[in-house]
């Protein structure tokens, strides 16, 4: 799978019941309308009815066609969301214009994630001097991860990499230095992450670690420093140390690398579309489409 586009394509016809929380917002509706349009989804629209339907009027579509729930509050809006999911009426959950600690207490106190389970982010992005897609995990859920915790993140994206139908999955643990250093724990959590290769829970995933970005993205800097590795240049996700290193690299690639990108929020019992409240409709788009791949177990691909 090289591009975004390529998965809209194959998501085209799937039409999954998809429970929107906050939908009141033009960036999102505009999203929605394309996904409807191209049957990827069909939408539950939940919040502010009126301004929904204003919106929906300003962009020419017929408000009557579609699945209205109105919510008196953003709260409201996100617990009714998470409700139709837990009682099966939606495969997938999208944030509208809402705060995302807000829809992820939601999600928690609608019991949308197993026990023992984590919460994790992953931004998707498409280079255009990239032959394929490129993965950032963790940049908006979880803070300040540890080795157990990295290593359920790694899981949950595999879960994304199984719907793209990539095998081996290749997952570079950012640091600063390639050696592990005792005062710095991204070091020891890589090397600690590389042995996890391959075993029970990590089958079919490549880890490399502890990887500078430069190596992990670029097959010439790696040549350059002598580093051999089947990740070198060829990674599939940059796992990150901290949220806040995930947050700028993934907002680097968006406005200074003109990445054009995805998010999703897996660990729960569905795929939820979660993207910044800044991030165009083309990128939420982008990422309902994961996420019907997702909910369909990469069925669509076979």
């Amino acid at each position: 799978m090289r591009t975004l586009t390529e998965i809209i394509t194959l998501a085209i016809g799937q039409s999954v019941r998809t429970a929107v929380a906050c939908a009141g917002d033009r960036e999102v509706l505009e999203a929605i309308l394309s996904a409807t349009s191209e049957r990827l989804v069909e939408p539950i629209l939940y919040g502010d009815e009126m301004k929904i339907r204003t919106i929906l009027s300003e962009l020419g579509a017929d408000a009557e066609s579609f699945t209205i729930v109105s919510c008196s509050s953003d709260e409201e809006a996100c617990t009714a969301s998470c409700r139709a999911v837990s009682e099966g009426r939606a495969s997938i959950l999208m944030k509208g214009f809402v705060d995302t600690k807000v829809i992820l207490k939601a999600v928690l106190n609608e019991g949308l994630v197993e026990d023992g389970g984590l919460l994790s982010h992953v931004m998707t992005f498409e280079f255009k001097d990239r032959s394929k897609l490129l993965m950032v995990s963790d940049g908006g859920v979880v803070m300040f991860p540890g080795l157990s915790e990295k290593g359920v993140m790694i899981r949950n994206a595999k879960v994304l990499a199984d719907s793209l139908g990539i095998i081996p999955f290749k997952v570079a643990c950012l640091s600063a230095v390639e050696k592990v250093n005792p005062k710095l724990q991204s070091t020891l959590d890589g090397s600690a992450l590389k042995e996890m290769s391959g075993k029970p829970g990590f089958e079919d995933i490549i880890i490399e670690g502890p990887i500078s970005f430069d190596l992990a993205v670029s097959s010439e800097a790696a040549k350059i420093k002598g580093y051999e590795s089947p990740v070198a240049g060829d990674a599939d996700m940059l796992l990150v140390p901290d949220m806040e290193a995930g947050n700028i690299l993934a907002k680097s690639m968006t406005y200074m690398a003109g990445g054009d990108s995805a998010g999703l929020v897996l660990g729960a019992r569905v795929p939820i579309v979660l993207v910044s409240r800044a991030d165009s409709s083309r990128v939420k788009l982008n990422s309902i489409a994961l996420a019907v791949l997702v909910a369909k177990k990469g069925v669509i691909l076979e």
